[in-house]
């Protein structure tokens, strides 16, 4: 059966501040406890993910909301990918939209500011990693917004009695192959050097 057709929602993209963290721990709350979208099992308390923001914004990275009409209807941010320092220029997106606004729009408006914050930033790369096959949903918006699928790690994790797939998916932020962030030509690796 078809979801009819709604119209997008104006939503206000914004910087999060620590008060919208009672309405993201909301929307948290419902993917972690009804969904395999989040691998956590048990969801964390508003403390924690006033914790979790001020993390973000310690390394300088971008954390945003979703607003209408003085509601949060979805949130976004990016982290680190990986801690090793040779993928510092490459982030991971987390998105989350409030389930009463899915397919509004609230998700494209939100990953597009996300993505043109972070490409101004510098960042070269960015990573999404989908719990959950089945979340066709945020695969879409994904590829929608530039991502390709990479790949699919199959069974990695283990919610509400079934194993659950990761789809791993990748975009280009900058497109400056080849060059450093100075400028200058990156130099090629050796030949016997590791390229893990």
């Amino acid at each position: 059966m078809s979801t009819p057709h709604q119209s997008p929602l104006p939503v206000l993209v914004r910087d999060a501040t620590e008060a919208d963290m009672v309405q993201v721990h909301s929307i948290y709350s419902y993917y972690v406890t009804r969904t395999a979208a989040s691998f956590e099992e048990l969801a964390p308390g508003v403390d924690e993910m006033i914790r979790r923001r001020a993390a973000i914004l310690e390394r300088g990275m971008p954390y945003l909301v979703a607003e209408d009409h003085g509601e949060v209807v979805g949130y976004t941010y990016a982290g680190p990918w990986r801690p090793r320092s040779a993928y510092r220029y490459t982030l991971e997106d987390s998105i989350y939209v409030a389930p009463f606004v899915q397919r509004r729009g609230v998700g494209r408006a939100l990953l597009g500011g996300l993505i043109e914050r972070c490409t101004g930033m510098g960042y070269r790369r960015m990573i999404a990693v989908i719990g959950d096959s089945a979340n066709q949903s945020s695969i879409a918006l994904h590829r929608a917004m530039g991502f390709r699928q990479e790949g699919v790690l199959r069974g990695v994790g283990l919610k509400f009695g079934r194993w659950v797939d990761v789809v791993m998916m990748h975009r280009v932020l900058d497109d400056g192959a080849g060059m450093l962030p100075d400028g200058q030509i990156a130099p090629p690796l050796p030949e016997d050097s590791p390229q893990s």
